[in-house]
């Protein structure tokens, strides 16, 4: 029982930070959780340490505290991305089954209907694009490895596609990767895959310059 009380703590506070709902600096005080969670606070305490592996929590002043990532960490994650991110659609054109375009395609098709979403509706749909992306490689070691790349980014202060004009831009990528997957081209999806990650990153330093060059309150 305890197994499955830490695993429902640790899912529930996962999915809070990877939505933003937790952000950085978020203190996570095992007591609280307990009461919150209505479980002791051995299973609490297994969650927590799971997501510290996880390199979502830090030791705060008082306890554990959400992770923000360091821009050099997000630098970093972005070079593995495209490169990854590039490998995997290129195996997803070449190994995808009708389940798996029929998934993008609906993804693709709920995400255009999407009016003027919010920043953290933009960051949960597409996270499961390219998660579909990604399993659609059916390759355990590629979807694992992008699975903790994507881990360290989805805390970053703010999301690329805030941008004006980005939300929009990526769609349509996403539009040419899910065509080139489709038609089982792998260079074409290859090369759709690596130019989106590559803006993406180029948009990411961007923001982190800017950051950088805001005075400190």
């Amino acid at each position: 029982m305890a197994g499955t009380d830490a695993q429902t703590v640790y899912g529930d506070l996962r999915d809070q930070i990877l939505s933003g709902d937790l952000p950085p600096g978020t203190p996570l005080r095992e007591i609280a959780l307990a009461q919150r969670f209505g479980v002791s606070r051995t299973p609490v305490r297994e969650a927590l340490r799971r997501l510290q592996q996880d390199r979502l929590l830090a030791p705060g002043g008082r306890g554990m505290q959400v992770r923000a990532i360091e821009p050099h960490e997000v630098v970093q994650v972005y070079d593995m991305r495209v490169l990854l991110e590039t490998e995997a659609a290129g195996q997803a054109a070449r190994s995808r089954g009708d389940a798996d375009l029929m998934r993008l395609e609906g993804l693709l098709a709920r995400d255009r209907a999407l009016t003027d979403p919010d920043d953290a509706t933009r960051i949960r749909t597409n996270l499961e694009f390219h998660a579909a992306i990604r399993e659609a490689t059916h390759n355990a070691v590629l979807i694992d490895l992008l699975d903790r790349l994507t881990l360290h980014l989805v805390h970053a202060p703010r999301s690329t596609l805030s941008v004006p004009g980005r939300w929009a831009a990526a769609l349509d990528e996403h539009a040419r990767l899910v065509a080139a997957v489709r038609d089982r081209d792998e260079q074409a999806a290859r090369e759709i895959a690596g130019t989106h990650m590559s803006t993406a990153r180029e948009i990411r330093l961007t923001l982190l310059r800017e950051a950088a060059a805001r005075p400190t309150p």
